[in-house]
């Protein structure tokens, strides 16, 4: 017997937001973790908000609604809000019922400029960690370090002469680059000054970009530590060292790196710093190798060599996924926050697919 195409709303419906959402989601274990990294941080949001005036959105409804961003690759804040609105997975996690409405896609910019201003995103990231090191999944003795270049959200056209005062000039116009030597010394970008013109090998083409370094622990693969700086004037040595310096422990521990690391000032540095550098030997630098067979002889060197790769697969997530290919934000300060931002969710991912037995 054929149904009929009727539609009848009901007039009472007994149904939640949870009801949509399987109990075996992994969504709910990583809300779980994040529901938990957020307590934390309490106190830092009641001092972040005066006691007196009307009430604001929840910071924890829009972190958790910029992780969903993050996490489902999102382009931008007004797809997102647009989702939430009509996705009831989306709105059970960030903590919406289903006749709540959902806040205008520009609360995200005022709440980004408190975030910032009150330093959140760097305390949800070591909250995350300590969640980590709670489950014993970090590692305080064999570390990896490396660095890559993320594209600027800025063209060749913004990059101008310092000295040129033609500001009324459309920013639409044909200029002609050929012959015109440029660097960062003498040009900036008119539209992000903070991004730099850098390449990150020979023969790639030099782009405006930004320098991301970052710190994990070889067990499983965290980021304990992160830092965007400018691409060309910081060098990603110079930004790792004062990434290592924050790293607590005077025990020795181990250090694996690629190539580009393997120089004598910086091993130097290094082992003062109780590292022991199990970088690849760049034989064909001036002056040779600064690894010698003190270190290579060891088992632990070749481990090292091997498990420091797994550092790409971060840079690669975190590009793919968390949108930082081309960063969609201007200006250092907002970079840098996108960056620990991504790298957050990635930690949290981590722990939730090295700890399945924490899902409901």
């Amino acid at each position: 017997m054929r149904g009929e195409d009727i539609s009848q709303p009901k007039l009472f419906i007994t149904t939640t937001v949870t009801d949509f959402v399987p109990k075996s989601h992994p969504l709910r274990s990583l809300r779980k973790l994040l529901d938990a990294a957020l307590k934390e941080l309490d106190d830092h949001f009641d001092d972040m908000y005066s006691d007196i005036g009307r009430e604001s959105v929840a910071p924890e409804r829009l972190i958790r609604a910029s992780l969903l961003q993050v996490l489902y690759t999102i382009r931008s804040e007004r797809q997102l809000v647009e989702q939430i609105r009509y996705n009831m997975l989306y709105r059970w996690f960030v903590g919406l019922e289903m006749d709540d409405a959902v806040w205008h896609h520009s609360t995200f910019t005022k709440n980004r400029a408190r975030l910032l201003e009150h330093a959140v995103l760097p305390e949800l990231f070591d909250a995350v960690l300590r969640q980590a090191r709670k489950r014993h999944l970090l590692s305080d003795d064999h570390f990896s370090v490396d660095g890559t270049l993320i594209d600027a959200w800025a063209s060749h056209k913004s990059f101008q002469p310092r000295d040129d005062d033609d500001d009324d000039a459309p920013q639409s116009r044909e200029r002609d680059f050929h012959g015109e030597k440029r660097s960062n010394q003498t040009h900036s970008s008119r539209t992000d000054p903070d991004a730099e013109l850098m390449r990150k090998n020979k023969g790639q083409e030099s782009k405006l970009r930004y320098g991301v370094c970052h710190v994990t622990e070889n067990r499983n693969h965290f980021v304990v530590k992160v830092k965007t700086a400018p691409a060309a004037s910081v060098t990603e040595r110079e930004v790792s060292l004062d990434l290592l310096a924050e790293i607590k422990g005077e025990h020795l521990k181990t250090l694996g790196g690629d190539k580009a690391f393997d120089t004598h000032d910086y091993v130097d540095a290094c082992r003062v710093m109780k590292f022991t550098p199990h970088f690849a030997q760049n034989i064909e630098r001036k002056g040779g190798s600064a690894i010698d067979e003190r270190t290579t002889r060891h088992p632990g060197y070749k481990i090292s060599l091997r498990r420091r790769k797994m550092i790409e697969a971060t840079f690669g997530w975190v590009k793919q996924y968390g949108g930082l290919r081309r960063i969609m934000y201007r200006g250092m300060p907002r970079v840098d926050a996108a960056v620990t931002f991504a790298v957050t969710v990635y930690n949290l991912l981590r722990i939730n697919n090295l700890q399945p037995h924490w899902q409901e």
